[in-house]
């Protein structure tokens, strides 16, 4: 029945049309870059209720769905299947114009972006447009004196102020996973990301003295300790326009792109 129904809602940036107003409304702000769902835990934010909802379900630790290949778990089905094709290779969304094949619809919608020139997002102060939503975030860093080191993917385009982000995303293009755990089996595209499992089989040497909690690597665990006295720790990252100061660089962003655009 609803594809005999009328779209009246209709993006006037891309043309793509709705008969219901809250996927149209949540579709804007693909355009937009709005994210007004914010975790309050650890700050991450997003597009709709539904990805927010699931991912304050994380830091519970319920994970229903398991890989019975590498025992990861997961808390959405949709994650399950696409974290199976690692192991399988299966990328079921195929581009018509180039070939290429990719393991989501919505990487495959990223990729289009190549082929029509396509820009949805703009900066509003200056009207630069880019083709992803980080590209832009990075851009309006610029306008309040922030200069921001960038790393852009070659093989996609996709750009990123972290590196650690980013080295992480240029693994996700790899075919192959050669660095293999001889404890569990478990495979990965970096040797650093072996590494880092590789600790989860040993005990863990950094133990909270406040709340007993313990972490496998020295730099989390003093990022911790800093939380549970947060008014009194260096605070190194400053906003210029309200004078709050940031243990973590990522708040400091979200709170200067606030600002700049009030």
């Amino acid at each position: 029945r609803s594809h005999t129904r009328e779209k009246r809602y209709k993006c006037k940036q891309c043309g793509k049309a709705f008969i219901y107003f809250n996927p149209f409304q949540r579709h804007q702000r693909n355009h937009t870059g709005e994210k007004p769902y914010e975790c309050k835990q650890c700050g991450k934010v997003y597009i709709s209720s539904t990805a927010f909802q699931y991912h304050v379900l994380s830091h519970s630790g319920a994970k229903r769905y398991k890989c019975k290949q590498c025992g990861k778990g997961f808390n959405l089905p949709s994650s399950i299947r696409y974290h199976e094709m690692t192991h399988t290779g299966e990328k079921p969304y195929k581009c018509k114009q180039c070939g290429r094949a990719f393991r989501s619809p919505s990487h495959l919608q990223t990729h289009g972006r190549t082929h029509t020139g396509e820009k949805p997002y703009e900066c509003k102060q200056c009207g630069k447009v880019y083709r992803y939503w980080s590209g832009l975030r990075i851009h309006e860093l610029t306008h309040i004196g922030k200069k921001i080191k960038t790393y852009e993917c070659k093989e996609c385009g996709k750009t990123f102020d972290n590196p650690t982000s980013f080295k992480k995303h240029e693994g996700s293009h790899r075919k192959v996973k050669t660095y293999e755990c001889k404890e569990c089996g478990k495979v990965f595209g970096f040797s650093s990301s072996l590494r880092r499992h590789e600790r989860t089989h040993i005990e863990r040497p950094h133990k909270c003295k406040i709340c007993g909690k313990v972490f496998h690597s020295p730099r989390s665990f003093q990022t911790h300790e800093k939380s549970h006295t947060r008014e009194k720790c260096y605070k190194p990252h400053k906003c210029k326009q309200c004078g709050k100061a940031f243990i973590y660089f990522s708040a400091f962003q979200r709170c200067t792109l606030e600002r700049s655009n009030m």
